[in-house]
């Protein structure tokens, strides 16, 4: 095999690709990136056996074959190389050479055909939404999903397709994220859950422009992401997802209208206070026309007023701040809304339309505050 492409095409699809390479396995061959140039187009490939990439990089293609490299190896190469052409060329004995300017690297490679291809999807079901979206999407509920595998469903999001409405949802047992987006087509009912990994890798290199759009495909195992020259396979969650209608309620006994900025600043400031680990609550003590928000370490304490817009009654109520301010911080609007029953019941931050919801769940300030 011998192939010419530049440093810059090459080091984009190499990190694009590396995302699928396992940090630990038992079978070598999955450490490696796969470079094919056997069907007249430059295709890179890596599988950690739940999540594939393939990304295709523009070249020319002088000797048709393919060889698998080691992926820490052949990316530190590739990223350190002079700009210009690289120059990749291999021979009967998997040694390969890669060449750029005056630099000049020998590496060993492995046969390419022991490594794991993808497996093969059929093309069917399918939504389409735009690459901005789908980014944006993620990085609003990604956030909350579990990073511990006691619970398989808590690691990954549900993606729910009914009609023209697609609905995203995530939760780690101590609240839960929900976002809502509108397709630009009506498609047939689909339920799925796909890894947080996947949807985390993805939303990494997806170029993110509005103007262009991913296809996503489903099979009864497998979800297909597709987007540009790039091609994400993973296997999806197996089993029923949480019934999270149950869990969502719209009564209330108090509703807050807060400035989201103002809000957020404030239990930023009150987090100076928090060492790492410590599980130290804010208390929100409401009453008309004002908030006032309060901690208490080991270090100090800290209180703030600010401002409100109150119906209903006046609360005291105590949160974790991490994950008021992990919901704040992906809402655009100027101006938040919170939904609280007592301070026990789970507090709602949602809009008019719903296209958000955020469940937190408060702690217990009878025994802390």
């Amino acid at each position: 095999m011998k192939l010419v492409c530049s440093k810059l095409n090459l080091l984009n699809g190499v990190q694009t690709v590396s995302k699928a390479v396992p940090n630990k396995t038992t079978m070598s061959i999955l450490e490696c990136i796969l470079v094919d140039a056997t069907k007249g187009m430059i295709k890179l490939t890596a599988n950690d056996m739940e999540l594939g990439i393939e990304t295709m990089v523009d070249g020319d293609i002088l000797d048709k074959g393919m060889i698998a490299l080691d992926a820490r190896i052949f990316g530190d190469i590739v990223r350190k190389l002079p700009d210009g052409d690289v120059v990749i060329e291999t021979d009967s004995s998997y040694k390969t050479t890669i060449t750029s300017g005056k630099a000049k690297f020998n590496i060993i490679g492995k046969s390419g055909d022991d490594f794991s291809y993808l497996p093969v999807i059929e093309r069917e079901e399918h939504i389409v939404i735009s690459q901005f979206t789908l980014k944006e999407v993620v990085r609003q509920t990604i956030f909350s999903i579990s990073d511990s595998d006691n619970n398989k469903m808590m690691t990954g999001e549900l993606f729910d397709i009914d009609g023209s409405t697609l609905k995203v949802v995530s939760l780690d047992g101590a609240r839960i994220s929900i976002r809502k987006i509108v397709l630009k087509n009506e498609y047939e009912p689909k339920k799925v859950i796909v890894p947080g990994k996947t949807l985390n890798e993805v939303s990494k290199i997806l170029p993110g422009d509005a103007g262009e759009d991913v296809s996503i495909f489903f099979t009864p195992k497998h979800i297909v992401f597709e987007f540009g020259q790039t091609v994400v396979v993973s296997r999806l969650i197996e089993g029923e997802y949480f019934r999270i209608n149950q869990m969502l309620s719209g009564d209330y006994e108090t509703k807050v209208k807060v400035n989201k900025r103002d809000f957020l600043d404030c239990i930023d400031r009150a987090t100076l206070l928090v060492k790492e680990g410590d599980k130290k609550p804010i208390i929100l003590t409401i009453t008309d026309g004002n908030m006032q928000l309060r901690i208490n370490s080991a270090i100090g304490s800290m209180d703030e007023d600010i401002d409100i817009e109150k119906v209903g009654k006046d609360l005291m109520i105590g949160f974790n701040p991490r994950f008021l301010m992990d919901a704040l911080r992906v809402i655009d609007d100027e101006e938040v809304e919170l939904y609280m029953v007592n301070p026990k019941a789970p507090c709602f931050i949602k809009n008019q339309e719903e296209s958000y919801i955020y469940l937190i769940l408060p702690v217990n300030i009878a025994i802390v505050s």
